[in-house]
């Protein structure tokens, strides 16, 4: 989609598009509202800026959408499709990182009490399975924060594959 064009969408469907991104309400919402960016460049760097405002809460209600790293995104939507889009590599894993990856995300849920989420798009199964591994020491606090940046790698990755200045 031209950056006009999202720049001219009514409210609605221009929320649609923003919450492939990320599904964090008040976010998609601000974003939505500083329309009209006129480039991808201010879109995504006000995204950004208002991405720092993400906490666990933010980050628990966002990932009530996101599937579990070696698992297919269920559902036909854009977001699923997104998903099984950037965890593509997983499909290349071997039989032990993938046993590893699930042992190691049940791990993460009970340490953390919800979904480990990486930005999948450009690692490898063993990059994955590397982060998750490396995380689970994290406490509380560092977690969440790097879950928040991770969430936020994510819809950024996703606005630059949604929205281009080119004319298609």
């Amino acid at each position: 989609m031209h950056i006009d064009e999202f720049d001219t969408l009514d409210d609605a469907p221009a929320r649609e598009v923003v919450s492939v991104w990320a599904a964090v309400p008040p976010w998609v919402d601000a974003v939505v509202a500083g329309r009209p960016y006129g480039s991808v460049r201010a879109l995504a760097d006000r995204a950004t800026v208002l991405t720092r405002s993400w906490d666990g809460a933010t980050l628990d209600a966002a990932l009530a959408h996101h599937p579990r790293i070696g698992e297919k995104a269920a559902g036909d939507g854009a977001g699923a499709a997104a998903s099984r889009r950037e965890q593509a590599s997983m499909a290349d894993a071997g039989a032990d990182v993938e046993t590893r990856m699930a042992a190691g995300n049940r791990a993460y849920e009970e340490r953390f009490g919800r979904v480990f989420l990486v930005r999948a798009a450009g690692r490898s199964p063993q990059e994955m399975l590397t982060e998750l591994e490396r995380r689970l020491a994290n406490d509380e606090a560092t977690e969440t924060a790097e879950a928040c940046d991770q969430l936020a790698q994510i819809a950024l990755l996703r606005l630059h594959d949604t929205i281009t200045e080119e004319t298609t």
